[in-house]
C-alpha cells in the first residue's frame, strides 16, 4: 500500500515505480507530473538550508534600506519595520508580515534541519512525522518573494522623494528568496516520508 500515488490532476491512483536518475513519472491517463527522481535530495536540500539559515540571520540582523534626507540617514531592520506597521495602528499589516517573512520561514529552515541532519548522520529523529506535518503547513505560509516586491515597489515610489540606501539585508532576503525556490525544488516529501514507514 505504501508504494500507491493519486495524480493531482486526476486523482487516479497509481503504482509508484522506481525511476532513473533525474527521471519523471507521468500519470498514465491524463500525462501530468506524479513525481520526480531527486537523487541525493536530502545532501543538497541541507546544504540549501544551511546556507538559507545564514542569510535569514543576516537579512534580520542588518538595515534593509535607508531613507537619507537633509543629510540624515534613516535605517530600518526586518522585525523593526513590523514593529513600526504595528505601532502605526497597522495590526493587521504588520502581523502579515511576521509571519510570512519572519516566523513561517524560521520555522521551516527549522523544521528542514531538524529533519535533514539526522537522516543525513544515519537516524530518524524523534517526533519525525509531527515535524514533516509542521513543514508542510509552514511551507506555502512563507512568502519572501511577495515582500520582496513590495519593497520594490515602495522603493520606487520613494526615491523622487529621498535617496535610497540599499541595506545589505536586503542583498541578503533576495538571496534568501532564491535559496529558498531551490529547497523547494531539491526537497522531496516522498523521500522524507518514506522513511516514516518502519516506525508504524
Amino acid at each position: 500500500m505504501h508504494n500507491l500515488i493519486a495524480c493531482r490532476e486526476c486523482d487516479l491512483v497509481q503504482r509508484a515505480v522506481t525511476l532513473s536518475r533525474n527521471a519523471v513519472a507521468l500519470c498514465s491517463r491524463c500525462g501530468g507530473t506524479l513525481y520526480r527522481s531527486h537523487p541525493d535530495s536530502i545532501e543538497y536540500t541541507l546544504a540549501l538550508t544551511g546556507s538559507a539559515i545564514v542569510l535569514f540571520v543576516i537579512a534580520n540582523a542588518l538595515p534593509i534600506v535607508g531613507l537619507q534626507m537633509q543629510g540624515q540617514l534613516t535605517q530600518t531592520t526586518l522585525f523593526n519595520t513590523v514593529r513600526v506597521l504595528y505601532a502605526d495602528h497597522s495590526k493587521t499589516i504588520a502581523l502579515l508580515v511576521f509571519v510570512t517573512v519572519i516566523a513561517m520561514p524560521a520555522l521551516e529552515l527549522m523544521a528542514l534541519t531538524y529533519v535533514l541532519l539526522p537522516l543525513r548522520l544515519g537516524r530518524v529523529p524523534p517526533y519525525y512525522v509531527y515535524v514533516l506535518r509542521i513543514l508542510q503547513v509552514a511551507q506555502p505560509w512563507s512568502m519572501l518573494e511577495i515582500f520582496m516586491l513590495g519593497v520594490l515597489v515602495a522603493v520606487v515610489k520613494l526615491a523622487d522623494s529621498a535617496s535610497i540606501v540599499v541595506g545589505n539585508a536586503l542583498w541578503a532576503l533576495a538571496a534568501l528568496m532564491m535559496i529558498m525556490s531551490a529547497i523547494s525544488v531539491t526537497f522531496d516529501a516522498r523521500v522524507l516520508w518514506a522513511k516514516a514507514i518502519p516506525e508504524r
